[in-house]
């Protein structure tokens, strides 16, 4: 006996029964008839003209729902109260398979999606079918984002329960896109077209305990994501709004980290007056161990001794130092290590206020990004960026609002939403 081949055909029987009887269950209501006229929606009077079926695919199997049919003369449009009622209008496919879809779609590559939804759902879909109903759910959670903005900036958005500790941190990454997403842009050395747009990432988190030996804990479960391929001036109302719905307005302390972007601190400015900003620590060393590099040589010992030097000065957020020591820096090469020294300067003045590590230790704060820049690998970098892909913004962009939403555990909330709309 074939176990396997046995448990398949069983599941497929199961599967037919129970769509027989979810047809019958469904179509009880004789097509959900409500009268010989009925309201359109917009204020006219909908006459019923007959009955029209639709073959609408379930988790069970494809069923055969029938339907009252009205005609609005006015608007030149049909209205079909059952797709309303069961939420299928413009599609056809059930609200069950549409959420299957769309947890397929946030996670994995759309074919290996619908190749999943055969094999363990016993499911049969197209590869298009996957993507376009993906995006579409993607869009549905754009448009909770965007009430939940206009809400926060009106003063109107619910937080949660107040917090010692409020984090956000803010990246950006690249994403691959079709060339008609790139006109007119430059890659990074300017010498050629761009391939990928930045998609700019936030995370909030909290923090309300330290470990043993003192150092700061974030709290299980706390992150959450919002995220987009859009401008600075966008993107900073779309984190704001985060921000608010995780306890902003009642946090104790607000921090927002960052790896030392303008773009990111411009918004820290405007919707965290009163956030204490950090630049990544290890960002801030980067810049040190490069510029060495770039003065000394790559394989110099002397660079590696001079980067260690300002690294643990660094740590001890004396500032002062690593300037006196960076303006006596004379590099030999006239252009390309002077103009990194002088970038370098730059860089280390305009952020001194936010590298006084040993003083946000001592309050027990983080002083590095590693949680975004996780969540450019996890939310962004893991379902966009692999081989071969290309997007467009649009595309990506309902993507990434799906992936954001399931990894920030708001999948549950926002389908019951969805649905009792």
């Amino acid at each position: 006996m074939d176990l396997e081949a046995s448990e398949s055909a069983i599941r497929a029987c199961m599967h037919e029964l129970g769509g027989l009887l979810l047809e019958r269950v469904l179509n009880a209501d004789k097509g959900g008839y409500r009268g010989s006229r009925i309201d359109c929606g917009q204020g006219h009077q909908a006459e019923f003209l007959g009955y029209r079926d639709k073959r609408l695919q379930t988790v069970l199997c494809q069923i055969r729902l029938e339907r009252a049919y009205y005609h609005c003369a006015h608007c030149q449009g049909g209205v079909i109260p059952k797709d309303v009622q069961l939420d299928v209008v413009g599609t056809c496919f059930s609200p069950g398979v549409r959420r299957m879809m769309g947890r397929v779609g946030a996670k994995e590559p759309f074919d290996e999606g619908r190749q999943d939804l055969k094999e363990l759902a016993g499911l049969v879909v197209k590869t298009k079918a996957v993507e376009r109903i993906s995006e579409a759910i993607g869009q549905q959670a754009e448009r909770v984002s965007q009430g939940e903005r206009h809400a926060a900036l009106l003063g109107k958005l619910a937080s949660v329960q107040a917090v010692p500790t409020l984090y956000i941190a803010i990246d950006g990454t690249g994403v691959p896109v079709v060339a008609r997403e790139t006109e007119g842009r430059k890659g990074k050395q300017n010498t050629e077209r761009a391939k990928t747009r930045e998609a700019k990432l936030g995370c909030v988190f909290t923090q309300t305990l330290c470990d043993d030996q003192g150092r700061p804990r974030r709290d299980e479960h706390s992150t959450t994501y919002v995220g987009a391929i859009e401008t600075a001036e966008q993107f900073g109302p779309r984190v704001y709004a985060e921000a608010v719905r995780r306890g902003l307005k009642r946090a104790q302390r607000v921090v927002v980290l960052g790896d030392g972007a303008p773009w990111i601190w411009n918004i820290a400015d405007e919707h965290f007056h009163n956030a204490i900003q950090i630049v990544d620590l290890y960002h801030a060393r980067q810049h040190l161990t490069e510029l060495a590099k770039s003065v000394y040589g790559q394989a110099s010992t002397k660079a590696a001794d001079w980067a260690a030097g300002r690294s643990q000065q660094l740590d001890e957020g004396n500032l002062e130092a690593i300037l006196t020591a960076l303006r006596r820096l004379r590099p030999r090469d006239e252009s390309a290590a002077q103009k990194a020294v002088r970038s370098a300067l730059h860089y280390f003045q305009s952020n001194a206020n936010r590298m006084r590590y040993a003083e946000f230790r001592n309050q027990a704060l983080f002083v590095g990004s590693g949680v975004v820049e996780a969540g450019c690998k996890t939310v962004i970098g893991h379902r966009l960026k692999q081989s071969g892909m290309q997007w467009t913004v649009r595309g990506a962009n309902d993507i990434i609002a799906l992936r954001c939403l399931q990894l920030s555990g708001r999948w549950e909330e926002f389908w019951e939403a969805r649905a009792a709309g």
